[in-house]
């Protein structure tokens, strides 16, 4: 499985972007697929989480800003962050699962494939 991030940039504070993930390959051995960020110097944080049925999941920090989705196709990954903070700036990860799971992922060991990232920023 591969997969490859877009829609990264730069925007000013409150503003608006959607992230789209596109994955290939084995497609079908995917079940949950999740969004993370990092900036240098720190840890990956968790974003956000879709499961195989739908369910989503989000971290504490944009919690009623940001939207996960899957295409119909599934095959798609999205994620719209409105009302975008200076401290929403980092790389964007889209990570997929092949666990045998019907729930959402937080955990980021649980991802076996990532993509190499669109980078986000957020200007004051």
């Amino acid at each position: 499985v591969q997969l490859v991030e877009s829609g990264g940039g730069l925007v000013q504070a409150g503003g608006s972007l959607r992230l789209s993930c596109l994955a290939s390959g084995s497609i079908s051995s995917i079940t949950a697929m999740g969004w993370y960020r990092q900036t240098p110097g720190k840890e990956r944080e968790f974003v956000a989480s879709i499961s195989d049925g739908g369910s989503t999941y989000y971290g504490k920090s944009v919690r009623g800003r940001f939207t996960i989705s899957r295409g119909n196709a599934r095959n798609t990954l999205y994620l719209q962050m409105n009302k975008l903070k200076p401290e929403d700036t980092a790389m964007y990860y889209c990570a997929a699962s092949r666990e045998y799971t019907i729930v959402v992922i937080t955990r980021e060991d649980k991802y076996a494939y990532w993509g190499q990232g669109t980078q986000v920023s957020v200007s004051s």
